[in-house]
């Protein structure tokens, strides 16, 4: 929650009036380095008022009684019994004329859903705070949010107000979701400069992430596969689990810093890097003492298990705070430094490469913390980046190095011994030799072993490669659980009367009024029936989206096509009203009442009739969009029996398919709707369902900007 007021702050930072009557002047000294930002959101000068009245936003309201608040001090006593904080913030700044010639960007970060205007006009939506008629949604947060261009000039008072919606997180301390990521609201200087640092900056992220993934995953396969071969070298199986800590920990801080994320996932994986560092500290002291052929005492071992649960205990309890976890972690980085002290004299050869990997991997990682501790709720400066490399590829890398001189010490050995055996009797020569056989018959095992470990490690990441895009490729499908909207719509609304039902009748019991009692008790039992009735028909598309991965499909029996039609027809005008009230369109039904009982499965074409009344409505709702009042959206359903064959026309004055995509229509996957508004499996189920499911066939025939009808024959028998 403070987070997210922080963000608001940050945003409203150019203002430093103390007054709503007041204008802040924004000077270009405000304007920090190197992406010329002005946080706005931490400054004086906002009045706050709880509510969601859209009226607020009007540049010239009273707001005598509004609190001066920033949206940095917002905290979870502002949110209701349910968790909900919402209100308007409100700002007025002006551009000081060193601002002259600049063009000047806004843009918003935090968990909290916000709609920002400037004198009265809505300019940016972050989330959805519920405005448009859609639930709540929080702000999906991203490393780099593009500043969108505002036209200020210099000079000229504005008013910047800030529709803010968040609720309480569900992990303690059960405070706002934006307080762990305060509120930014930011003005940039949006030439140029700033849109080449920001990708610079995005870029350079990439770059540093790719080469920590890379390595620690490659290294962490490696030692695993080496410590399997190796069983007797427990320093290596020791090295294995603290280099998968490196490689886990550095896949969370890709994923929670450079990928979309929600408040739950990014609370989960700081929480898991937190943890893995703290692991990987727990283990160094391990892994020093067992190169250093030290040998830990049972009292030591106790202790050392105290502090690692306290600091692990640390990461996972609410407001532990810093310094406790900064204690623990020095008394781990001290034992480390105590052995490292106590044996130096005795350190020699490869053992210096884990000395200083692991003494450089501690220097990297308190200096991480301290810089994270010192630029709390702001941009870590650019060195972050090389100081993460450090803590990440030091170790690592200093058991490469380590390996490495190993192999080359044993070689120095076998130099040795050739060189003795030239002095040694023939018996001690051929016993020299034998040895030294031996010794080169090991190197090349382990050479041919790191071999075979790497190209095992290319072939797997192969494979990883082609397992993420076929992953990719099935969350498309989810997007299909938005038809049971309908009919879930129709449930609610109908329970909600017989809520109102129930309490008038209960009103009427009181009065004795029997007649009146026995008419609402009609209209309850109707009203249930249509629930029930909607129950069904949510359960019966469930069963239809499941059908859709299936061989086989349910049984056939006797329809009704007419009837079947003109129900779907209405769910599916219904079911789009429920969600734009404002969208109006006439049905005109053509029904050829001697149509036969036809032998199909009613789920099946009820389906298909759905997708194709559900394509219809959309497409003369978005013309109705561009065409104004003098445009009437019409959908037509003609049946008729010709031929031995019955045959469905759907018809709509719509906005029509263009020639290029027509033949692309029934292609899985392929939708001509924005992201998020289709799956593009609708027409390519219904194609399935009418062609191979019945052994019928469906045609389209379209003018773009005009109309388009569906033709489904479908035989009798």
């Amino acid at each position: 929650m403070k987070t997210s007021i922080k963000l608001v702050l940050l945003l409203l930072l150019p203002v430093f009036g103390s007054a709503q009557g007041t204008a802040v002047t924004i000077t270009a000294a405000m304007f920090n380095k190197p992406l010329d930002n002005a946080y706005l959101a931490p400054l004086d000068g906002w009045v706050f008022k709880q509510g969601s009245d859209t009226a607020w936003a009007a540049k010239d309201i009273n707001t005598s009684g509004w609190k001066k608040l920033r949206p940095a001090d917002i905290s979870a006593k502002y949110a209701d019994k349910n968790g909900k904080a919402e209100g308007w913030f409100r700002m007025k700044i002006k551009l000081d004329k060193t601002l002259a010639g600049q063009q000047l960007g806004l843009r918003w970060i935090s968990w909290a859903a916000a709609d920002i205007y400037i004198d009265g006009k809505r300019l940016l939506s972050y989330g959805n705070t519920g405005q448009n008629g859609k639930p709540y949604a929080e702000n999906v947060v991203y490393q780099n949010y593009w500043p969108r261009n505002i036209d200020l000039k210099t000079g000229v008072e504005y008013t910047i107000a800030v529709h803010f919606v968040d609720y309480v997180g569900p992990f303690p301390p059960r405070a706002l979701k934006s307080e762990s990521l305060p509120p930014n609201v930011m003005l940039n200087l949006a030439g140029p400069k700033c849109y080449t640092l920001l990708v610079g900056t995005t870029d350079k992220a990439r770059l540093f992430s790719t080469i920590w993934a890379s390595v620690c995953a490659i290294l962490s396969l490696l030692f695993w596969l080496l410590s399997i071969q190796n069983p007797a070298e427990k320093e290596l199986r020791l090295i294995a689990v603290c280099s998968t800590f490196f490689a886990f920990s550095t896949y969370f801080s890709i994923h929670i810093n450079l990928i979309e994320t929600s408040f739950i996932d990014y609370s989960l994986e700081s929480l898991a890097v937190y943890l893995l560092i703290q692991l990987i500290l727990i283990t160094m002291p391990i892994i020093v003492a067992n190169i250093l052929k030290r040998t830990l005492s049972r009292k030591f071992k106790i202790l050392l298990v105290v502090v690692g649960a306290y600091s692990l205990v640390n990461c996972v309890l609410p407001n532990a705070g810093f310094i406790p976890l900064a204690i623990a972690d020095l008394f781990l980085v001290t034992v480390c430094i105590y052995y490292i002290a106590s044996s130096w004299r005795k350190t020699r050869g490869a053992q210096w490469c884990i000395v200083v990997g692991l003494l450089s991997s501690v220097v990297f990682v308190v200096a991480m913390e301290l810089t994270f501790f010192l630029n709390q709720g702001g941009r870590p400066p650019e060195y972050i980046y090389y100081l993460q490399t450090g803590f990440l590829l030091s170790f690592p890398l200093s058991m490469l190095v380590y390996v490495a001189m190993r192999f080359k010490e044993i070689i120095k050995e076998v130099r040795q011994n050739a060189e003795q055996v030239v002095q040694l009797s023939e018996e001690k020569k051929q016993e020299a030799l034998n040895r030294q056989k031996v010794l080169e018959d090991e190197v090349n095992r382990q050479t041919a072993e790191i071999r075979t470990t790497l190209a095992d490690l290319r072939a797997t990441q192969t494979q990883l490669i082609q397992s993420e895009k076929m992953a990719s490729l099935g969350e498309l499908t989810a997007g299909i659980a938005h038809e049971i909207q309908n009919p879930l719509n129709f449930v609610n609304n109908f329970s909600e009367v017989n809520t109102e039902l129930i309490g008038e009748m209960k009103q009427e019991i009181e009065k004795g009024d029997l007649e009146e009692i026995k008419a609402i008790a009609n209209d309850i039992e109707e009203n249930s029936k249509k629930i029930n009735l909607h129950g069904k028909r949510a359960d019966a598309i469930v069963k239809g989206m499941l059908q859709h991965s299936q061989s086989g499909s349910g049984a056939k029996e006797p329809t009704n096509i007419n009837s079947l039609a003109d129900e779907y027809l209405r769910l599916s005008y219904h079911g789009l009203r429920s969600k734009d009230k404002s969208f109006y369109a006439g049905m005109i039904t053509h029904f050829d009442e001697k149509l036969p009982l036809v032998n199909v499965i009613p789920q099946d074409i009820g389906r298909v009739m759905l997708n194709l009344f559900n394509n219809a409505f959309y497409a003369v709702n978005q013309k109705q969009k561009k065409a104004g009042e003098g445009y009437k959206a019409e959908v037509a359903l003609f049946t008729s029996s010709e031929n031995g064959q019955v045959v469905i026309k759907v018809k709509d004055n719509g906005i029509g398919i263009p020639d290029a995509i027509k033949d692309k229509i029934m292609q899985p996957f392929f939708t001509t709707k924005p992201p998020g508004e289709g799956t593009g499996l609708g027409l390519s189920l219904t194609y399935d369902m009418v062609v191979k499911g019945h052994g019928g066939n469906i045609a389209v025939d379209t003018v773009e900007g005009e109309f388009t009808q569906f033709t489904i024959i479908l035989p009798i028998t």
